[in-house]
């Protein structure tokens, strides 16, 4: 893929040009790429799974900028310089799920007050973090949502009842970000 810079032929040129070459818009840019093959055959099932994730991310980026506030957000984590709009950061943001990268049961003795640590990561914002423990039986314990840390990394989650019994027990975090995108993970005591 090329870039067109102060050429007075082809800025603002968009569409193809015989099966050679395909002009289109970026912001300001004028992107010169190969034109694209003609796909044969039906799409494959992964194929088809991967088309049906890229339209939801089209339609919920288009009702989030709908949105002030969530436009808002979005567009702060745009750049124009790079022709990065708030658009294809709300697409981009519904393509990837949380990741939790470290659950830190260190400090979690079963007694009140004691903390569960959570590293999440996401490619734009977590906003919730939430922990389930339950008794080897599968009995809840309790659950809640942790708290943000000042590193902006790690979610804190301190403990509101007494659990006697850690054997067996298992804790599970749920982490969700701005498009609700939900990724869980277990371990166990």
């Amino acid at each position: 893929m090329a870039e067109s810079k102060n050429n007075i032929i082809t800025h603002g040129l968009s569409g193809k040009v015989g099966d050679i070459i395909v002009f289109s818009q970026r912001g300001s840019k004028t992107i010169v790429s190969k034109a694209p093959k003609e796909r044969t055959g039906e799409p494959t099932e992964k194929q088809k799974k991967q088309i049906a994730k890229f339209q939801e991310a089209t339609i919920y980026a288009k009702a989030a900028l709908q949105e002030a506030a969530t436009k808002a957000i979005y567009e702060k984590g745009a750049n124009p310089e790079k022709n990065i709009s708030a658009y294809n950061v709300a697409v981009a943001d519904m393509l990837g799920a949380p990741k939790i990268e470290e659950i830190d049961l260190s400090q979690y003795k079963g007694k009140k007050g004691d903390t569960i640590s959570v590293k999440v990561t996401d490619d734009f914002k977590v906003v919730a973090v939430k922990v389930l423990i339950e008794n080897a039986d599968g009995t809840l314990v309790e659950e809640g949502n942790a708290k943000i840390s000042a590193n902006g990394l790690d979610w804190i989650y301190t403990a509101t009842k007494e659990n006697d019994d850690l054997t067996g027990d298992k804790i599970t975090i749920q982490a969700t970000d701005l498009p609700d995108n939900l990724t869980e993970k277990e371990q166990m005591l």
